[in-house]
């Protein structure tokens, strides 16, 4: 099984290259993107040493869904997917924040309030919540968009609009989108049998326009539970079936690493790494209702040279 970990790519009207943590991303004539989803992963802002088969294909699937599915909510970048592991839109000046809203205490916001914390990103937390305990209204918990190599840091709403990160009429609408859409993810969930416990959404702006960038509902931005067995899951203090990037957190923590000073991430055994690619398939195949069907090549970035280059044409 090929995995795309690298690109290089020329492609017709190239001005530059991003290289994220993920995602390779060309800016065609300063007014396109072509996003190319990798198989890359990443886990505690780290890339691990080897790519997941189908990993990139299956986040540029997924994306492209809940971006066909929620037009109606707010406008967003998509064009076009030349290839099954690319994304073609329209180029962006992104708002340096995430809005990552959370329906339910867990993950990092779990590890904190364990830990004593009771307010994050200036919003307030009661006592005696427990893990996976699920929030009276969803809660937006934004974090600034790091630069390479840095890690994203929460940040509360008053500080966003105090360093004039966003305008305070930009960020009432990104506040309302970012709502509007968690509310659309729960439902489409639901009707899989699962539960969106969590998710994040990138914001841009083109002219006078606000846009949804980048990814949306992906197991890599967002995390699921099976609806089936939580609330007695709950009720005994047990983990709850999930689907997310989380259990690759768990085994890497399980190992030791937490992306800190000298640790050395475990070693990725083709075992382990077909382990993960299938937990994505499982992914795909639950939250779309769909089979995943796998594109494989045995040059994968030749076929994305020519499906972008056709596309560009």
């Amino acid at each position: 099984m090929n995995a795309l970990t690298s690109t290089n790519f020329a492609f017709r009207g190239q001005k530059s290259v991003y290289h994220g943590k993920v995602r390779d991303v060309y800016n065609i004539d300063d007014k396109q993107l072509v996003m190319v989803a990798t198989d890359r992963i990443s886990a505690f802002d780290v890339v691990l040493p080897k790519g997941i088969p189908f990993k990139g294909q299956i986040l540029n699937q997924i994306a492209a869904k809940f971006l066909d599915a929620t037009t109606d909510i707010c406008p967003n970048w998509k064009l076009a997917t030349p290839d099954p592991m690319v994304t073609a839109g329209i180029l962006c000046q992104g708002f340096p924040v995430e809005m990552i809203v959370r329906g339910y205490l867990c993950g990092s916001a779990w590890r904190a309030y364990k830990s004593g914390v009771r307010e994050i990103c200036g919003i307030k937390l009661p006592d005696g919540m427990r893990e996976n305990q699920r929030f009276p209204e969803p809660i937006i918990t934004p974090t600034t968009k790091a630069e390479q190599g840095e890690h994203d840091a929460d940040i509360s709403k008053e500080e966003i609009l105090a360093r004039g990160l966003v305008s305070p009429e930009e960020y009432a609408v990104i506040e309302k989108y970012t709502m509007q859409l968690f509310k659309r993810g729960t439902e489409i969930a639901a009707k899989r049998g699962l539960i969106l416990v969590d998710t994040k959404y990138e914001f841009g702006k083109a002219g006078d326009t606000i846009y949804l960038i980048d990814e949306i509902h992906t197991p890599d931005s967002s995390r699921y539970f099976y609806a089936d067995g939580y609330e007695d899951r709950f009720a005994k203090g047990e983990p709850q079936r999930q689907l997310s990037k989380e259990f690759v957190r768990e085994w890497l923590m399980a190992n030791g690493f937490q992306g800190k000073t000298g640790q050395k991430v475990p070693e990725m055994t083709e075992e382990i790494v077909a382990g993960i690619s299938d937990r994505y398939i499982e992914l795909y195949e639950n939250i779309t209702g769909e089979k995943f069907v796998k594109h494989e090549h045995e040059n994968l970035a030749e076929r994305i040279e020519n499906n972008v280059n056709a596309y560009l044409k």
